[in-house]
């Protein structure tokens, strides 16, 4: 950050993290609401009942990994930051709205995995938050040139983060625009494809770390 720690600046934008960081955490424990076993079951119902938790526990660990990766792309969205307002601060409060109705598609995904409409709405959803992060991001740069913040070799440090951040969440619009179609089509391939962000996402992490590792030398 370019603003000293106790200027106007630097606290607006640690309340701003404050507050993200609480709807995400938020929303990450609605998530696990769906799980849950009734008691007084006998051995066969106690199997089967474990057996029906499968897609809503699938439907969390898919939701939960998605969210760590928004949390992880916003976070270094904000520490690039000068300053969050005006339109970047809109489109950062919209993306927050976002992110807090993700639960919302995941129970409709947890409950009804095999209608194409459901998983549609799903990627739908992961693609409107990218996107929100995405104009995000694309604001605040447009920020930054306009106002001409930050020395040569913070500003190499901060495209280099950029592009990081564009290429993951870009990846991921990919992917999950993909499915939308796919998932009319069929559902169960819409959902085998959204794995495929396994390896791709390993691979940016490395390629993200070492970026920030030669840009600390």
């Amino acid at each position: 950050m370019n603003a000293s720690e106790d200027g106007p600046d630097a606290r607006n934008l640690a309340r701003l993290i404050a507050l993200s960081d609480g709807i995400f955490a938020i929303a990450m424990t609605l998530l696990v609401l769906d799980i849950h076993v009734t008691g007084d079951l006998d051995t066969a119902g106690f199997h089967r009942m474990l057996h029906e938790l499968l897609p809503h526990i699938g439907a969390y660990a898919l939701s939960f990994a998605i969210l760590a990766g928004f949390w992880r792309d916003h976070r270094r969205i904000l520490q690039l930051a000068h300053r969050v307002e005006g339109l970047s601060l809109r489109l950062e409060l919209a993306g927050l709205g976002a992110i807090a109705l993700l639960p919302f598609p995941t129970t409709l995904l947890s409950e009804y995995a095999s209608r194409p409409l459901a998983v549609a709405l799903y990627a739908a959803t992961v693609i409107v938050i990218d996107l929100l992060q995405l104009a995000v991001l694309h604001t605040l740069r447009r920020e930054r040139r306009t106002s001409g913040a930050g020395a040569y070799g913070v500003a190499e440090a901060r495209s280099s983060g950029d592009r990081d951040i564009v290429t993951d969440l870009t990846v991921t619009v990919a992917v999950f625009g993909a499915t939308v179609p796919i998932a009319f089509a069929s559902p169960r391939a819409a959902l085998w494809t959204w794995l495929a962000l396994i390896p791709i996402k390993f691979a940016l992490g490395r390629r993200a770390r070492a970026h920030r590792q030669r840009g600390a030398h």
